[in-house]
């Protein structure tokens, strides 16, 4: 007897597809509100430099009786930052709208929305790695030096804390507004002792560093006799004098093995000694995470030397740059055909897909890669700032642009995009008035 089954009848199934879209994975946008908001004015430039007038030294002794004092020469510092133009656009077919069951330019406005707040902050990020002032966990002389278990501890965010006090580094909720006044209801308690009220460094910490310090045996007792909720809840919260915020965000550096190069005759490279260095972006947020180590020496026989490099295959979700130079600490991007043919890195070698072989015809954009920590290891910084540390210089605000209709150069109206611009940079105002502390962690980003 024939039985008929549900796969004779696949083709006459209705697919169904939710009319609601899936959340995307949080992101924790913490670093770009910390910086002071700056203006820079239309028509002068894209250049914002900010003064400081230095301290007079004190006098070394008293006056003498009806002797003037020689008198101080008044000095000034600058620092200056040069505002940039961001952006990206979304094209969108008028095809592609008519077939599509969720309306794509609702979702492009959306996800460019997202995007623009996450470039800021990236950017944000990636200033404040040129911060001068780091503190290695455990005293470790460099971050080669980090070694497994290396994690962020209270000695170090103490020490780093205390640094910054006897600098001067001024703190967030006003040194100068602190209130000294006694509450008579409040059984002499100062309404600044609640910690969110009292002047506080504050500190940027990656989400995995907040498992690390969660385990601090100081830290657990501390909250054990304090507030166990501090405990349950996964918090840092305050410690020290400063308060933490956690962001999955903040970077991280992995040292990965040097890849070395092979001598080929198809540039311009002089004849010297060149030292080439990897380093790996995430193609989500283009941070560089996976630094190698700087290879070999290659000697190379000009005038029209070159240097073949082979491109790692994995991991997979990232693209590589090649640094090139005559000492041991490349400071330059490589010149290569395989990188990108527009934009302000054109023909340097940058956003290089894996797997393949590129050759380094010359010594590129003056650029300096990140320091590499030992092969195998991961660091992650933490930024302890205080106020006035570093600015948000805003040329021209963030605009939108939604184009749905025909002009000339789209006629028929075939194609809708969504784009965003803004003209900003970010400004270290004071290297002194923050800090880094660079730890491993104990976890991982995997399960397993």
């Amino acid at each position: 007897m024939p039985t008929n089954v549900a796969s004779q009848f696949s083709a006459d199934i209705e697919a169904y597809i939710a009319d609601e879209v899936l959340p995307l994975a949080r992101r924790q946008l913490v670093a770009y509100q910390f910086g002071d908001p700056l203006t820079l004015p239309e028509g002068r430039g894209t250049t914002y430099t900010g003064a400081r007038f230095n301290r007079l030294p004190l006098p070394f002794a008293p006056l003498s009786e009806g002797v003037p004092p020689v008198g101080e020469t008044m000095t000034i510092s600058q620092v200056s930052a040069v505002a940039q133009q961001w952006g990206d656009k979304v094209t969108i077919t008028d095809v592609a709208e008519l077939t599509i069951k969720h309306p794509l330019f609702k979702q492009a406005i959306s996800l460019t929305a997202l995007q623009i707040g996450e470039t800021l902050e990236r950017n944000c990020y990636n200033s404040l790695n040129g911060l001068t002032q780091v503190n290695y966990v455990n005293s470790r002389g460099s971050r080669a030096a980090l070694v497994a278990g290396d994690v962020l501890d209270t000695t170090t965010v103490i020490r780093t804390v205390a640094a910054l006090q006897t600098l001067g580094a001024p703190r967030f909720m006003g040194d100068e507004q602190t209130d000294t006044k006694l509450e008579a209801d409040a059984g002499g308690a100062r309404a600044s002792d609640n910690p969110r009220g009292m002047p506080h460094y504050t500190a940027i910490c990656h989400t995995l560093v907040v498992g690390d310090w969660s385990q601090n045996s100081t830290v657990v007792l501390a909250r054990t006799y304090s507030d166990l909720n501090r405990l349950y809840n996964y918090e840092i919260g305050e410690w020290s004098g400063a308060r933490f915020c956690a962001s999955n965000m903040v970077p991280s550096f992995t040292g990965v093995a040097a890849v070395n190069g092979a001598v080929t005759a198809a540039g311009s490279l002089a004849t010297n000694t060149y030292y080439i260095q990897l380093t790996a972006s995430d193609t989500q947020n283009q941070y560089e995470s996976r630094i190698h180590q700087v290879s070999a020496a290659i000697a190379v026989v000009g005038p029209n030397g070159s240097v073949d490099v082979v491109i790692p295959s994995t991991p997979t979700g990232f693209t590589w740059s090649v640094y090139i130079g005559t000492t041991t600490s490349p400071a330059n991007l490589g010149v290569c055909s395989a990188g990108p043919t527009s934009g302000p890195l054109q023909g340097m070698a940058v956003q290089l897909t894996g797997n393949q072989t590129v050759t380094i015809t010359n010594t590129g954009t003056a650029q300096t890669p990140p320091a590499a920590p030992a092969t195998g290891i991961t660091v992650y910084p933490t930024y302890v700032i205080g106020r006035g540390a570093y600015g948000q210089v805003v040329l021209k605000n963030a605009q939108f642009s939604y184009l749905k209709d025909a002009d000339k150069s789209d006629p028929l109206n075939q194609l809708r995009i969504v784009g965003w611009k803004c003209f900003y940079g970010t400004l270290i105002e004071n290297n002194q008035f923050a800090a880094i502390i660079e730890s491993t962690s104990a976890f991982s980003t995997t399960f397993g």
